[in-house]
């Protein structure tokens, strides 16, 4: 999938483990309801998505949120 970044305003932990959705080709998605952040499906796929938003290769997980800052957190905190 492409990525098409825009400058994102401060992120909130919505959950603490990743969730897996499927990308349907030509679709385009955000990364959450109140994000800017957009990505265009260039084949259909199974991924992890981040939910903890302290990913370093959004909007997929990259294990970040493993790590004892974001498993410390309150749900709906800034990291």
């Amino acid at each position: 999938a492409q990525w098409l970044p825009k400058t994102p305003a401060k992120s909130m932990v919505a959950l603490k483990t990743p969730i897996k959705v499927e990308l349907v080709a030509g679709k385009t998605y955000k990364w959450c309801v109140l994000s800017p952040l957009k990505l265009k499906a260039q084949e259909t796929c199974m991924v992890a998505r981040c939910t903890c938003k302290a990913t370093q290769k959004p909007p997929y997980c990259d294990g970040t949120h493993k790590s004892e800052q974001v498993q410390k957190a309150e749900l709906g905190s800034p990291l």
